[in-house]
């Protein structure tokens, strides 16, 4: 039975004549044999390896496709370059695929075909055409590579990251998975390198909208933007063509710690143009101005004496910062934190975002500013401190701290009373509280005076004893002339204890009826002397002598004398009888003779 072959090509007329293998000599209708025709077809349906051909699929299998591609022979394919990543076969008979020609034969006599290498041919010959028209691709960012983003667009191009955004971009990974435009800037075949912009694109789509957006902006118009890029100090928005900064601080009246907490990338929102640089192209935009004021209406909502709750939004040395609602914060001064502590810390009162009660003190709206009150919360123990301890109270406590001037003694937890150096004792001389105190130690103590309005309490210890120097100088009385022995000099004047713990003081122009410039000129230390007492100062402990009183009295005495003389005396012989000195004085002796 003679072996039949259909023509590979379409062209019935090319030969139809019956012909046995084994007759060489057969001969076409035309007049050739067959190798020569053989040898025409070939020539009419050149293929060659290294080519890409159209063909059309005329069999699937699991693991092969078989290709027409208008040859002698059918071609196979792999079915894995028809798979799709979920593993599925995307292809079906009488499908026109393009492959690529392998080889031209393989040991099943099949040409070796390739759709791969097809598809990779095919994209660089588009892509080389686009790039010499300047031509617009899109690609599928598939990967971050060093300096850039790896980008699918039929082959693998390189987008670097200088070319990704017409501003700097830190987070590459953003972009992964994303369909998007771009433009070949760089094109090598023979080394199959691809080097795509995508800034460029942006660039294009900017420019065309810029135009249309600078017309319609103007100051204080509420526009639509999208989200571009979040920074820590603000957030760039897309308004078209141009970008406007948001800046944290006019996103919100309330506090905002992170332009991220309200905004996302991708979003779009209304925005108030605040200013606008049509020269420099800047636009300055606010969120917060979209929305009310909430310190137009404070105080129909708040007034002094008011208890609010809020949130501890920031701690600083000298207080706390209490958000009451969004865009209303009040401040807590250190004072108004505790009515018996001293806060020096905030931190070690109240805590970061928790949640408190005060009280509203004061609200000055010229400023924006609100004072409260963490203490008033609670009642102010000074308002029952004077009922409690009255004057003559005697009180026990801790010595909390020592200081030049004196200690303070804890007389309940938080308030603390003043023993001044001076009532520390009635006469013992203490040149520093510690000397004779120490923190720790407990003290008795009588409460002298309570000042509310300082919130100060004055104690005394001395005054748990009777006053020795009461006693001591209670013998003693003004115009007295008193014995007693030089303790210390000053330049001032000179210290004299007049009886066994009791001193008095002589001025030094009280020392003598001649100026001297000082104490040592007539008195020296553990020198005796007599003098007058001519003051008694018992609530500041003080006696003042006078050696020149006495000399005052003295000549006084002696004037009254001379006056009661009677005319049997003679003046001469009463002369001799005074002071050579206060004789003189009365004129009844020269100056010669005295």
């Amino acid at each position: 039975m003679p072996n039949t072959r259909t023509p590979t090509n379409n062209d019935p007329n090319l030969f139809t004549k019956v012909f046995r293998e084994d007759d060489d000599s057969a001969y076409t209708e035309e007049g050739l044999t067959f190798e020569e025709l053989f040898s025409k077809s070939v020539e009419d349906t050149p293929v060659h390896e290294g080519e890409v051909i159209l063909g059309k699929v005329v069999s699937v299998s699991d693991d092969r496709v078989l290709v027409d591609v208008g040859y002698k022979a059918e071609g196979e394919v792999p079915a894995s370059e028809f798979r799709t990543p979920t593993g599925e076969l995307d292809v079906q008979v009488g499908e026109e695929v393009y492959v690529y020609l392998d080889s031209m034969e393989t040991k099943n006599g099949l040409l070796r075909l390739s759709k791969e290498r097809a598809d990779i041919m095919r994209a660089w010959d588009e892509i080389a055409e686009a790039c010499e028209r300047g031509d617009i691709l899109e690609g599928t960012v598939v990967g971050v590579v060093k300096g850039g983003l790896s980008v699918d667009i039929g082959v693998k191009a390189f987008l670097p990251g200088s070319q990704i955004d017409v501003r700097p971009v830190k987070n590459l990974e953003q972009f992964l998975g994303q369909t998007l435009k771009f433009k070949v800037i760089k094109f090598n075949q023979r080394r199959g390198n691809i080097v795509l912009s995508r800034r460029s694109v942006v660039e294009l789509e900017r420019d065309s909208l810029k135009e249309s957006t600078l017309k319609q902006l103007k100051v204080g118009a509420i526009v639509t933007g999208t989200v571009k890029n979040i920074t820590d100090y603000g957030a760039f928005i897309d308004l078209g063509g141009l970008d406007g900064l948001l800046h944290i601080t006019d996103m919100s009246w309330g506090r905002v710690k992170h332009p991220s907490e309200i905004l996302k990338v991708g979003s779009d929102i209304n925005v108030r143009v605040l200013k606008f640089d049509h020269e420099k192209e800047r636009v300055s935009l606010g969120l917060k101005q979209t929305l009310p004021d909430p310190w137009e209406d404070v105080q129909s909502r708040y007034m002094v004496g008011q208890r609010v709750k809020g949130r501890v939004v920031n701690l600083t040395d000298y207080g706390a910062f209490v958000e009451i609602e969004p865009g209303i914060e009040g401040l807590i001064h250190v004072s108004e934190m505790s009515w018996t502590q001293r806060v020096k810390d905030p931190r070690k009162i109240l805590e970061l975002d928790s949640e408190i009660e005060a009280v509203v003190l004061d609200i000055d709206l010229e400023t924006r500013r609100m004072s409260l009150g963490l203490k008033q919360i609670t009642p102010n123990p000074w308002d029952s401190l004077e009922h409690k301890y009255p004057p003559g109270t005697r009180v026990k406590g801790l010595v909390k701290n020592i200081t030049d001037f004196g200690i303070f003694v804890e007389i309940e937890e938080g308030i603390d009373g003043l023993v001044h150096i001076s009532d520390l004792s009635w006469d013992e001389k203490i040149g520093h509280p510690s000397e004779a105190y120490e923190k720790g130690q407990t003290v008795e103590a009588m409460v002298v005076s309570i000042d509310k309005d300082n919130e100060r309490v004055s104690l005394s210890i001395k005054s748990l004893s009777g006053d020795p120097w009461a006693d001591k100088a209670t013998g003693f009385k003004i115009g007295h002339i008193v014995d007693g022995k030089v303790t210390k000099l000053a330049n001032f004047g000179a210290f004299v204890e007049i009886a066994e713990g009791l001193e008095g003081m002589i001025h030094i122009s009280e020392l003598s009826e001649e100026r001297i410039m000082h104490p040592e000129a007539v008195v020296k230390v553990g020198d005796s002397i007599k003098a007058m007492i001519t003051n008694i100062d018992n609530k500041d402990r003080k006696i003042s002598l006078s050696v020149k009183a006495i000399l005052r009295r003295e000549e006084q005495e002696n004037i009254e004398t001379y006056k009661k003389s009677t005319e049997s005396s003679s003046r001469s012989s009463f002369a001799d009888t005074l002071d050579p000195a206060i004789a003189a004085k009365l004129g009844l002796i020269g100056k010669k003779d005295s």
